[in-house]
């Protein structure tokens, strides 16, 4: 059986690392332990297996790999805006799929590649991105301003 840490299966689900380690301490993820300070997380036919809870709404967690390319390209709004201001808005946006999110920095585990388009742009006018394939994992990183 493979195991994985948070952050792969984080990226597996498509929710975030805090959403893993909270489920991690309410003990729905199925078959999950602690091995000294990191938890060791199964796959079930790749993905983890996160046992249902007793109220509240139906958890969103993906239950399918990712299909579509991953689009990364940056905010020059943004960047313009950050200069002198004390509070840094964050500049790199990240598309996958139907999913939008925001973060300063991101890690690229695996290969990618840099795509420009001058006559058809990405939505939010992007000629210029990386594009990066479905199965391979990113982790977004924000820092302190």
């Amino acid at each position: 059986m493979e195991y994985v840490g948070t952050v792969k299966a984080a990226f597996l689900l498509r929710i975030c690392p805090q959403r893993v380690r909270q489920l991690l301490a309410e003990g729905r993820i199925k078959g999950a332990f602690k091995e000294g300070r990191f938890w060791q997380i199964p796959l079930y036919n790749g993905v983890p297996k996160v046992i249902a809870g007793k109220r509240g709404p139906q958890g969103k967690w993906s239950k399918q790999r990712q299909k579509s390319l991953t689009r990364i390209h940056v905010n020059s709004n943004n960047i313009k805006n950050n200069i002198g201001s004390e509070q840094i808005e964050p500049v790199v946006i990240v598309r996958q799929g139907t999913k939008t999110f925001y973060c300063h920095q991101i890690d690229i585990c695996g290969p990618s590649r840099i795509a420009y388009s001058p006559h058809k742009s990405l939505p939010g006018g992007a000629r210029l991105w990386i594009e990066v394939e479905p199965e391979i994992m990113i982790i977004p990183r924000d820092f302190a301003s």
